[in-house]
């Protein structure tokens, strides 16, 4: 494992997704086994997609978290599709962590609202009833957290969840996620968290496996803090890791 230090990340460098995974899994327990111990309860937001599968996996296993004190929230979910759909978000929550612990809640994004706007502000509402102690979290190969795309990223939002259109490489990663069978299978709109959101929280698990997040990879951490990549903005948070395996790395 190598670790570097660029700007206020923090950065560690494994040899394979199952070292990553299990490396940021370590810190997220210790990140919400601390929240609990200081405010008897924790609130987190969780990622959902196949790169953050070894993560979430030994989240979901790792000892001394008094889960019924944790509130789970997510990040985005797609506009549209049906609550049950399996490419829903809330459907990779209930496989890959729901289904292995009980927090005292989970609130779920409904992509499917027929008001998506004011599940915006409903949501927004139950984020805002407390501070947020992690964010566990990827990056795109566009650069994007969440579903803020460079389109539509701003570090100054003045909205906390909002409607965005996904840019074609986005959608296009969901198909190479296997999430989707074709492009235009995959939904034109989602709800996402914004920026100042997820940077709003106390610290950030951030965990990039995979040659084609390469590219993001290296515009985040060596190139200008700027919306044409979004993961660029860890870098002034005061408390990320980011956590990468050998392929991510690679243009470093």
């Amino acid at each position: 494992m190598k670790q570097l230090n660029i700007d206020r990340l923090n950065l560690e460098i494994h040899p394979d997704r199952s070292t990553m995974g299990a490396a940021a899994a370590s810190r997220a327990a210790n990140l919400l086994r601390e929240a609990i111990k200081r405010n008897d309860a924790a609130r987190i937001i969780v990622a959902s997609a196949p790169s953050q599968d070894e993560c979430i996996g030994g989240l979901a296993v790792a000892e001394g978290i008094d889960w019924a004190k944790v509130t789970v929230f997510h990040m985005d979910e797609y506009v549209g599709l049906p609550s049950g759909h399996p490419a829903t978000f809330r459907s990779y929550q209930q496989r890959h962590l729901l289904a292995k612990v009980r927090p005292a809640a989970f609130h779920g994004i409904r992509g499917e609202s027929d008001d998506p706007q004011a599940e915006c502000i409903r949501y927004a509402k139950l984020l805002a009833e407390a501070p947020l102690d992690l964010v566990c979290m990827g990056i795109g190969e566009n650069g994007h957290i969440a579903f803020n795309d460079p389109p539509v990223a701003n570090f100054q939002d003045p909205l906390a969840v909002k409607i965005v259109d996904l840019d074609a490489a986005c959608r296009q990663q969901q198909v190479n996620d296997r999430c989707f069978p074709d492009f235009d299978s995959v939904p034109g709109q989602a709800i996402t968290l914004t920026c100042p959101t997820l940077l709003s929280a106390c610290a950030i698990v951030c965990v990039v496996p995979g040659p084609r997040k390469a590219a993001a990879i290296h515009d985040a951490v060596r190139g200008p803090v700027s919306t044409a990549c979004p993961a660029s903005i860890l870098r002034l948070h005061p408390d990320v890791t980011l956590y990468l395996d050998a392929a991510a790395a690679s243009l470093l």
